[in-house]
């Protein structure tokens, strides 16, 4: 006889952003910190960062972090109005995002300040 087994379903808004992200993780990180990093939580800038050295094009990176916010739980509570904000690179006119920022209207949170949990 079989042991019975758990079977979790998360329903995901964005799976494949979600997916790209772990992907990321695993990449840069390897399997055990990137479960633990998901489920304990990173700051924005350390997924930001994973994501930019990932093999996906930065334009990629980018949409597939802005996609997958929806799926987190975000720290501190922003409430209900927030804006995700790009920061590009220093060249004139350039569309190079090198970082993101949350604005709330109780003031501005750098991506280092954003913790950031997969929800379950």
């Amino acid at each position: 006889m079989m042991a019975s087994e758990a079977c979790f379903a998360v329903s995901l808004k964005n799976p494949d952003a979600v997916a790209s992200i772990v992907a990321a993780l695993r990449h840069v990180y390897g399997d055990e910190i990137a479960r633990l990093m998901l489920v304990e939580g990173m700051s924005l800038a350390d997924l930001i960062d994973a994501m930019f050295s990932a093999p996906l094009s930065h334009r990629e990176a980018v949409r597939d972090i802005t996609d997958g916010l929806d799926d987190f739980v975000v720290s501190p509570n922003l409430g209900l109005m927030w804006h995700l904000r790009y920061i590009y690179a220093d060249e004139p006119g350039s569309l190079h995002v090198v970082d993101m920022e949350i604005a709330t209207p109780n003031g501005t949170l750098a991506s280092k300040d954003v913790w950031l949990r997969l929800s379950s």
